[in-house]
Order: C-alpha cells, then sequence, then structure tokens
C-alpha cells in the first residue's frame, strides 16, 4: 500500500466529511423551520439515496474510463454547490432540490475513493485500507457536527456557507497533492473490459460472485438509517435534546466509527476473516437496536448508541472488502455498485422509518433489531455455503 497516496485521501476525505458534518445536527431543524415532519426528513435523506443509486455506478465507471482523481475533484464540487443551494434556501422544496443535486455528485466520493483504495492497497491489506477511509469520515464527522452545532445558534444556515469554504479546500488538496492511482494503460483496458461485461447491471450483480456482499452492504445502511433518519426527532420528543446536544450525540457516533474503521477493522479481519467479522456485526446491530429500546435517560443512550454505531461500522468495510476481493470486473465498477445498493439502504430506511415513527417513535428499532437477526440468520448459511463452493473451486484449480 502507497502511503503517501493514502496520507493524502485520508486528508481529503477526512477535510471533506468535516464540512458535510457541520450540517447534519442542523438539516432536521432546518426542515422544522419550513413546516416539515418525520415524513418530510425520511422524503429528504431518501431522496439522496435515490440520485446515488442512479448515479453511483456511472461515476464507478467514469472513474474507471478517465481515472480516479477528476472524478473525486466533480464529487467535491457537488458538495460545494450543495452546501450554497442549502445555505440559500428559504422553503421546503429548495431543500429537496438541494438535497437531490447533492446525491446526484457528491455520490461520486465514496465509492471512487473505495476504488482508489482498491488501486493502491494488496489484497491482504484491503480491509484495513477501507476501513482507514472509514475511518476518514468518522474524523471528519466528529469534528463537523460540534462545530456546526456550535455555529448554528446565531443563524441555521451558518454551518453551510462554512462548510462551502472547507468543500473548496478539499478541492485545491486533491488538484495539487493527490497522484492519480489509475494509470491511462489501465484505463484504456478496464473501458474495454466494462463496455463488455457491466456486472451485468445492477441487480444482475446479485446473481455475481459479489451478490453477498452486495447484500450485505444494502443492510448497513438499511439498518442504519432505521436509526439515523429519525434519531435527532426521537431525541427530541423523548428526551428534549436540542441542537448542541445531538451534534454532541453525532460526535460520539462518529468517535466510535473512527475507532471501529481505524482501528478495529484491520486487526480483526486479519485474525478471524472477512465472513466472520460480517456474521458478528449482524448479530451486534440487532443487540443495538435492542439497548437503544431500552435505554432509559441520556447515559444509557450514549451507550447504545456507541455500542450500535461500533459494530455497524465493522460491517461495512468488511461488506465491501467481500466485494473486492470477489470482483469480476473493474474495481470502479464494483465500487459503483456496492454504492447503489448502500443507496438502496439510504432510499428504503429512512422512509421505512419515517413513516413508521409517526405511528410509535419506538417501531424504527424494533423493525431494525427484527431485520438484523433476520439478517443473520441467512448469513450462517450463506457463508458457509460460499466458503465450500471456494474451497471446491480452488481443489479443481490444484
Amino acid at each position: 500500500m502507497d502511503k503517501r497516496k493514502m496520507i493524502i485521501l485520508f486528508a481529503s476525505i477526512t477535510i471533506a466529511m468535516l464540512g458535510y458534518g457541520l450540517a447534519l445536527p442542523i438539516l432536521p431543524f432546518y426542515l422544522e423551520k419550513f413546516g416539515g415532519s418525520g415524513v418530510h426528513l425520511g422524503l429528504l435523506i431518501a431522496s439522496y439515496g435515490v440520485m446515488q443509486l442512479m448515479f453511483a455506478p456511472f461515476w464507478g465507471r467514469m472513474s474507471d474510463r478517465y481515472g480516479r482523481k477528476p472524478i473525486l475533484i466533480i464529487g467535491m464540487m457537488g458538495l460545494c454547490l450543495a452546501m450554497i443551494l442549502f445555505g440559500l434556501s428559504t422553503k421546503l422544496w429548495m431543500l429537496y432540490v438541494a438535497q437531490m443535486i447533492s446525491g446526484v455528485l457528491t455520490c461520486a466520493m465514496i465509492p471512487v475513493s473505495m476504488a482508489y483504495t482498491s488501486d493502491i492497497s494488496t489484497t491482504e491489506n484491503r480491509s484495513s485500507a477501507i476501513g482507514k477511509i472509514g475511518a476518514a469520515i468518522g474524523l471528519g464527522m466528529i469534528l463537523g457536527p460540534g462545530l456546526g452545532g456550535v455555529l448554528a445558534r446565531n443563524s441555521l444556515s451558518t454551518p453551510f456557507f462554512i462548510a462551502i469554504i472547507i468543500a473548496l479546500l478539499t478541492i485545491l488538496i486533491i488538484i495539487g497533492f493527490l497522484p492519480e492511482s489509475l494509470p491511462k494503460e489501465s484505463r484504456e483496458s478496464v473501458s474495454k473490459s466494462s463496455e463488455k461485461l457491466e456486472i451485468k447491471e445492477i441487480f444482475q450483480a446479485l446473481l455475481s460472485p459479489i451478490g453477498f456482499g452486495l447484500f450485505t452492504v444494502f443492510a448497513v445502511n438499511f439498518g442504519k438509517s432505521n436509526f439515523t433518519s429519525i434519531y435527532s426527532l426521537y431525541a427530541y420528543e423523548r428526551f428534549g435534546f436540542g441542537v448542541s446536544e445531538i451534534g454532541g450525540l453525532l460526535m460520539i457516533m462518529s468517535l466510535m466509527y473512527l475507532i471501529a474503521q481505524g482501528v478495529l477493522v484491520g486487526p480483526l479481519t486479519k485474525k478471524f476473516g472477512t465472513e466472520k467479522i460480517i456474521r458478528l456485526a449482524l448479530l451486534g446491530n440487532a443487540i443495538g437496536f435492542i439497548l437503544m429500546i431500552f435505554a432509559a435517560n441520556h447515559l444509557t443512550m450514549i451507550f447504545s448508541i456507541s455500542f450500535f454505531t461500533l459494530v455497524n461500522s465493522l460491517l461495512k468495510p468488511a461488506g465491501l472488502s467481500f466485494i473486492s476481493q470477489n470482483a469480476i470486473g473493474s474495481q470502479g465498477m464494483a465500487m459503483g455498485i456496492a454504492e447503489s445498493y448502500m443507496s438502496l439502504g439510504r432510499i428504503i430506511g429512512p422512509l421505512w422509518a419515517g413513516a413508521i415513527f409517526d405511528v410509535n417513535i419506538l417501531f424504527p428499532y424494533v423493525s431494525g433489531a427484527t431485520f438484523y437477526i433476520i439478517m443473520f440468520a441467512i448469513s450462517i448459511t450463506t457463508l458457509r455455503n460460499i466458503k465450500s463452493f471456494k474451497k471446491l473451486k480452488d481443489e479443481k484449480l490444484a
């Protein structure tokens, strides 16, 4: 793994997510200012996921064809534009427009970052390298929400305009310091192969060797969205939390994300293997939701959220590593398709959680626990069959 490239990419993602994180604790209150409710919050978050579903594979293919660096720059320019539109919004429909534009362009950032990481890492250290990108996201999200809560005390729009400056700084770092990871000769060969294969389109990819990994990364965001899409309203209604308290919870969540993906995922994957980490993380996510249901005060809520975020953060790099190791096409395309399945989770999760939250504020967490228990049961048989198939295939090749 090229450490210099990894450090620059880590710094770029951290600064980018710092800018994005500034706005996160503000959005529910910004929405409420324009007359929105739990359903509107779910729809707003889901609209971003719809755009990701449609455009993430496209940006993955474009990065295979034209290189990772220019697509990363496009993604950051999209974040900058979205923050401008959010900051200038005066009506509810304007928030939807800003969110959809953000989804179209900024969805390039994460899958292309993962593809960049795959370019400069080996099979043995890929889970750890992907985890470091997650750690960069976590670090930015630790710093961003707390600062956003402070900046929003005088004006809810201020964090968006600060985020614009941060996004522009990230663009300059990428342009000036981040080398390209995909040589021109590799781009040409990848482009020809991608035109022939295209991983059988987004849904047909479920029948390919990366199918279970796609189910896994969908599970990451569907279950997580059952929590994150409505937790600010949940914390407000159940415990009376305001912008500062919610920003503090976001910082705690991001710290757990940083610890899991920056410190734990590499050693744990080397010791137990990707498949076992997936199973344990699915079970842990179910337990995390159960703990949140029974949280009775600020302290127990912090504990339950910390536990849930920790185990959920282990699931994503394990799933992405599984996809990377089993991809039969290019890394950019595989990661783009993976981002689409994560987007499906971001679409269905918020819509589901927003609808049932208005019935009972505990229902999103009950359904989240049930979903992960089912996924854990499925993973036991599925991963065992995949392991047996690989062993049989290796024996035939030998």
